[in-house]
């Protein structure tokens, strides 16, 4: 028998990966990547059986997911502040955490980003020194 094939699909290597670990160790085909349209690179040969996705990572477009899954059904639209945030997060990993460059990506001044990090209470590296 064929062991399933499972792509683990997360922002957080350390999760990802450990994720993987085990279901490898269970006997599984496991592959870890770190967003979305990377499984779908992945699977380009085929599907796989399974997709394991990390639902909290902030990267994560749950609507549009939702929306790929059932196209049938339409979810309810996802509020400013989760697509702002959501955004804020992609922009500063982009960055590296440098949030002078992420302030000016997004337009904004440092300090209004700043302010934008502690509304939305987001996790961030250690700072370096250019940020």
């Amino acid at each position: 028998m064929e062991a399933v094939e499972i792509i683990v699909v997360g922002h957080d290597v350390d999760r990802r990966e450990a994720l993987v670990a085990v279901l490898r160790r269970a006997g599984y085909q496991a592959l870890g990547v770190a967003r979305l349209t990377d499984a779908v690179v992945a699977t380009a040969s085929g599907a796989p059986e399974a997709l394991a996705i990390d639902l909290h990572d902030p990267t994560l477009d749950l609507p549009r997911l939702e929306r790929d899954l059932a196209p049938g059904d339409s979810p309810e639209p996802e509020t400013l502040d989760a697509v702002e945030r959501r955004h804020i997060v992609a922009v500063l990993d982009y960055t590296g955490g440098n949030r002078r460059r992420a302030a000016l990506l997004l337009g904004i001044s440092r300090s209004t980003l700043l302010n934008k990090i502690r509304r939305y209470e987001i996790e961030l590296p250690p700072r370096s020194p250019a940020s």
